[in-house]
């Protein structure tokens, strides 16, 4: 079976069911289940060595899971034939924990790598979706510039960039504020909540980061290392203030100051 029951408008943009993930004989997680809405900022959090970025390669077709199933748009990703499932892992963008930038590349050159491999376009039309892109993340005119020439969180805008060169429905980021100063790293929030208002593109964070979490999620599920399974789905605010698991309200209550500059 390859499909979810139901086709309509209430079908969620991702649904894992049941799902156990690991590597070799080492289990990570098991016994997920949750949606994400289309349209929605969706964070997966927890902490240290909890399997966030496990969970992200199975929701991005590079990780099978043990058991249970993953749904886009109602089609079990991982029962789909090859060719379909890469056809969906191409309407995934993904930003990298260190922006994953070619030194040796221009900005330009960068964002062109994906249009290169995926389409047939003329070198001028890649050139000026690579324009476009940059202009999106607010970085018109930089497309000459290498990675070295440009600031730690201007290289984070950069992979956001090339991630949205095949205009995907899911764009995926993984610790997006990691290494950032809190100035950078509150911009970066601000341009997740812009990207998602203009385009209405699914955006899948991976953070520990209490600040971006309170800032930019919709929803999100919490992952917890020590019984290898998600311990609560929701709004984080709604789980801070309200969650009976005490893992969860722990987690989100990191430092009385924190927490109360999130309120």
């Amino acid at each position: 079976m390859t499909t979810a029951e139901g086709t309509g408008t209430d079908t969620p943009h991702i649904r894992l069911e049941g799902v156990s993930l690991g590597y070799g004989d080492t289990l990570v997680q098991q016994d997920l289940s949750f949606d994400i809405r289309r349209g929605d900022v969706f964070v997966i959090m927890g902490g240290s060595g909890c399997g966030k970025s496990t969970v992200m390669r199975c929701l991005t077709g590079l990780l099978p899971p043990w058991s249970g199933r993953v749904l886009v748009g109602g089609e079990s990703l991982w029962e789909l034939p090859t060719a379909r499932r890469s056809a969906l892992m191409r309407r995934n963008g993904v930003m990298y924990q260190s922006g994953a930038l070619w030194s040796s590349m221009t900005l330009e050159e960068n964002i062109c790598l994906p249009l290169e491999q995926y389409t047939r376009l003329a070198p001028e039309q890649m050139r000026a979706i690579a324009e476009y892109k940059l202009a999106l993340v607010g970085l018109a005119g930089y497309g000459d510039h290498y990675p070295s020439e440009i600031s730690g969180g201007m290289r984070k805008r950069v992979g956001v960039a090339r991630a949205m060169a095949l205009d995907p429905d899911t764009l995926y980021f993984d610790e997006p504020s990691a290494g950032l100063d809190p100035l950078s790293a509150r911009r970066l929030d601000e341009l997740i909540l812009e990207l998602r208002d203009s385009l209405g593109t699914t955006m899948v964070v991976i953070t520990h980061e209490l600040d971006s979490i309170f800032t930019i999620a919709d929803d999100a599920v919490f992952l917890d290392a020590e019984t290898k399974t998600m311990l609560a789905t929701g709004n984080p605010r709604e789980l801070r203030d309200h969650s009976p698991v005490p893992q969860v309200r722990a987690f989100l209550t990191r430092g009385e100051d924190g927490a109360d500059a999130a309120a």
